[in-house]
Formats: structure tokens, sequence, C-alpha cells
């Protein structure tokens, strides 16, 4: 028979209940219209080719599959996670939500919002972390990762933006 004191337990408890939370949100501005960066945004099988942080990534961009994404961090190996897709909004967003082994252990909703701003779009990088891991494991060095895809992204959609022909000259 296991004892658990009722202060164990309640400390236990505690530490699932009262999960920290920690949100990383990055911006970038495109010089492009929302489907453009949408169409670079959504073609899974030219990430290798361009995305320095998502290296690699299958599946169908519809709620509620389950994707294989492979990240490659900065400061670490790289790893391969099976999130959930919980939203996809063509042209605007898509939100997937990942977790290490158990719910609120170290979980993670990643999004990638796409907002019309003047000539061009912002687009937006986030994630909202949660778990009781967060105590122990930092989010901070994400930042430089998410940055470094927005600006592979901005670079991207440039390359393939055909320029307005420019008038014949007689």
């Amino acid at each position: 028979m296991i004892f658990i004191c009722p202060a164990a337990a309640l400390a236990l408890i505690a530490l699932f209940v009262f999960v920290p939370k920690r949100e990383l949100r990055t911006e970038i501005e495109i010089g492009a219209s929302a489907s453009a960066v949408w169409e670079v945004l959504r073609d899974f099988p030219a990430y290798p080719g361009w995305n320095p942080f998502i290296t690699h990534i299958e599946g169908t961009l519809r709620p509620g599959e389950r994707l294989k994404v492979r990240l490659s961090s900065h400061g670490g190996a790289a790893r391969t996670f099976h999130p959930v897709l919980l939203s996809v909004d063509p042209g605007l967003l898509i939100r997937w939500r990942g977790r290490l082994a158990l719910p609120r252990l170290f979980d993670g909703e990643h999004y990638f919002a796409l907002v019309p701003s003047g000539e061009g779009t912002r687009f937006v990088h986030g994630e909202s972390f949660s778990g009781v891991l967060l105590w122990l494991v930092g989010t901070d060095r994400f930042e430089a990762d998410f940055r470094s895809m927005n600006e592979a992204l901005k670079q991207r959609v440039n390359a393939t933006i055909i320029p307005p022909s420019s008038p014949m000259l007689p």
C-alpha cells in the first residue's frame, strides 16, 4: 500500500492545477498579399528548402488532423513531434497544439496568423506555453527560432512575387 501524506498530495494537486503559462509572440511585415504569404506557408513539402526552424512538416491542413513536425532549434538538437491541428482558416490562420507526453506537463499552442496591413501582410507567429515543466524549461530560446523563420518566410515570399511589368519605353 502506498501512503501519501496530505501535504504532499495537496502540493501535487496544486502543481497540476496552478500550471504556469507563458506567451511568445513575434511579428514581421511582408510586402505581399495575405494570399501570397498563405501559398508559401501552406506548401509543407517546400519547407526544407527555406525554413530554418520547421525543417520538415507532413500532414493535411484540416482541423483535427495530426501533423508530423521536425523543429531545428538554434540552441539544441532537432526534435520531431506530432501536434493536432486546432484550426485552419485559409489565408488567415493555422493553429496547432503539441504536448510532451501527458497534458499539463508541457503543452504548446502554436499559431501563424496573417493580418492584412496596408500594402502587405503582418505575419504573426506565436505560441502559448503551459505546463509544470515551464518551471524548469525556459521558452525565451524559441524567440530567435521564430524570428529566423519569420525572416526566411519574408525572403521566400518576396522571391515568389512576380514584379509588375514595367511599361515599355518607345
